[in-house]
């Protein structure tokens, strides 16, 4: 029997380049929560106790502001944006 081991995003988030496609292509899609748990994959990536350090958020909240189905304040996406390293850009669509 073969046996595997569960995929885990976060493991492969390992360089700024690498998060900044993976968070890129979270926002590509429609469903929110999709954005949610990539920030959160990256959270847990880059450490989500140094995260809630650098945000000033206690790790429950980051737990919380980040699962499925939450509504996080729009300041504190940015917060937790801001300590990840990455920026958020706005363009123009073509339709």
């Amino acid at each position: 029997m073969t046996r595997f081991t569960p995929f885990d995003a976060a493991d492969y988030l390992d360089s700024d380049e690498s998060i900044a496609a993976y968070l890129s292509a979270a926002l590509e899609d429609d469903d929110p929560d999709l954005f949610l748990t990539a920030v959160k994959d990256v959270a847990r990536a880059r450490g989500m106790t140094q995260l809630a350090k650098d945000t000033g958020l206690g790790r429950e909240s980051l737990y919380k502001a980040l699962a499925p189905g939450a509504k996080p304040r729009y300041d504190t996406i940015l917060k937790v944006v801001k300590a990840l390293g990455v920026t958020l850009h706005a363009l123009p669509t073509h339709t």
